[in-house]
């Protein structure tokens, strides 16, 4: 506060000192100059004309050379939003923001000031006073209760767009009180600086806006391109599994057509070995037939479309040679993506699972709850079998599927063992478990930020 009188004080002087020196040059040297009486009357006006626009142009060094001298500058709210908007004016939207932190410390004579924007749901530090180190990251606070708890913070100023928050003041004076002045110049602060703040805020919602916006833009490219990879993968695997499909059966069945018209040719009397040749030509042709009913299935499996990945994955039983116990299933129909990437992973889980006879059954569970669809897949651990399937071999098989849920927002979980926090269901222990779930819309979440009012301590 002695600071403050003594900086008063010290304008005061300089600028008596300002307006005595023109009214010196001007009367004393404009008399000299004119000689006549009656000129002379009008110096002493010219004077104070002089003076007075001279001050307006001088005030602002003065102020400076007070700031240097007594180390405390006389700000008024006023001055200050016409300061910050001369420099909006100028386009140093960088300046303004730090000139009103400035203008804070400076008015309230509060060791800190820190002016802080609402972006999305959070208060995100843009000005501080003094400055911080230009490579420290902005910090950040949940709400106005929050930045009143924090030690380096006395008296809070929130910025309103009617109900809504736009930014907060804050200033720190650990070495005196907050005074009644001190409130009113933030408030009046906070009021003529309501349409600056707003445009910032705004802008720097947007900016917050667009930088989500390119980091979607960002993920939906790599979905696009592990979707791309997922049926390149799955392109070649199909090629492979007709390969496999056809290229033995077809050899075997063109052999015994070609042993049956070589054994017609050559002797009518070995009909009979022909009739044998055609016979098993017929049960290769059955076979490779029944092998495209496999692959067409779990190509597009109509029963998916028509009955959902229960009804899919009941039908893909029936050809496995290992029994299968399916329990749960979905609440109600869902979007054909979700549907779809459940049955292909559970499908490729139980043919890589079930793909031998065995004992035990594999237990599959499919489950829709809580926003997810989720199955669970169990294989107990069988005694008998030498070669069980471990979690890195099926995890192995299982890549593309992995990466298809990935792509739609899903997660795949695989372990050796029993899960402690899923039990086999009173059955024996799993040597393989699969945990896989996906949500049950594809839609984003948005949320919305509401503004808050202020508290002093």
């Amino acid at each position: 506060m002695n600071r403050r009188i003594v900086a008063r004080l010290v304008r005061l002087l300089l600028v008596g000192c300002c307006v005595a020196v023109v009214l010196v040059v001007v009367v004393q040297g404009g008399g000299l100059l004119l000689g006549a009486e009656q000129e002379a009357v009008l110096l002493p006006f010219v004077a104070v004309a002089l003076a007075t626009v001279g001050l307006g142009l001088v005030l602002p060094h003065i102020d400076r050379v007070v700031g240097r001298l007594t180390h405390h500058r006389e700000v008024t709210a006023y001055s200050a939003l016409a300061e910050a908007a001369a420099r909006i004016r100028a386009g140093s939207l960088e300046q303004a923001l730090p000139g009103l932190a400035q203008v804070l410390a400076d008015g309230t004579g509060a060791s800190r000031a820190v002016l802080w924007l609402a972006v999305e749901d959070r208060l995100v530090s843009a000005a501080t006073q003094p400055p911080e180190d230009p490579g420290a990251e902005p910090v950040s606070v949940e709400n106005l209760a929050v930045l009143l708890a924090r030690p380096d913070t006395d008296h809070v100023v929130p910025v309103l767009d009617g109900t809504v928050l736009r930014a907060a003041l804050a200033i720190g004076k650990p070495d005196g009180p907050i005074t009644p002045e001190d409130q009113r110049l933030m408030q009046d602060v906070a009021n003529g600086a309501g349409l600056l703040l707003r445009g910032v805020a705004l802008n720097a919602e947007l900016a917050e806006r667009v930088r989500r916006a390119d980091a979607l833009a960002a993920e939906l490219q790599a979905s696009r391109q592990r979707l791309a990879r997922a049926r390149e993968v799955e392109r070649r695997r199909l090629i492979m599994e007709l390969s496999h499909a056809t290229t033995d059966r077809l050899a075997t069945l063109r052999a015994e057509v070609v042993a049956a018209r070589t054994g017609l040719d050559d002797r009518p009397e070995r009909a009979e070995a022909a009739q044998e040749a055609l016979a098993r030509a017929r049960t290769g042709l059955d076979d490779l037939l029944d092998r495209f009913r496999v692959i067409a299935r779990g190509v597009y499996p109509a029963v998916l479309r028509d009955q959902g990945p229960s009804g899919a994955l009941d039908e893909l039983a029936t050809d496995l040679p290992r029994p299968v116990r399916l329990t749960g299933g979905l609440a109600r129909r869902l979007a054909w993506e979700i549907e779809s990437g459940i049955y292909y992973l559970a499908a490729s889980a139980m043919q890589e699972l079930a793909g031998r006879p065995a004992d035990r059954e594999l237990l599959v569970h499919l489950e829709h709850a809580d926003g997810r669809v989720s199955v669970r897949i169990q294989d107990p651990v069988d005694p008998t079998n030498p070669e069980p399937v471990t979690a890195t071999r099926l995890r192995t098989a299982l890549a593309d599927d992995v990466e298809r849920f990935a792509a739609l927002g899903g997660a795949v979980e695989l372990t050796d063992g029993d899960v402690p926090d899923v039990p086999a269901a009173g059955g024996p222990a799993a040597a393989v478990q699969v945990r896989a779930w996906l949500p049950d819309r594809l839609e984003p979440l948005v949320e919305s930020a509401v503004g808050e009012g202020a508290v002093t301590r």
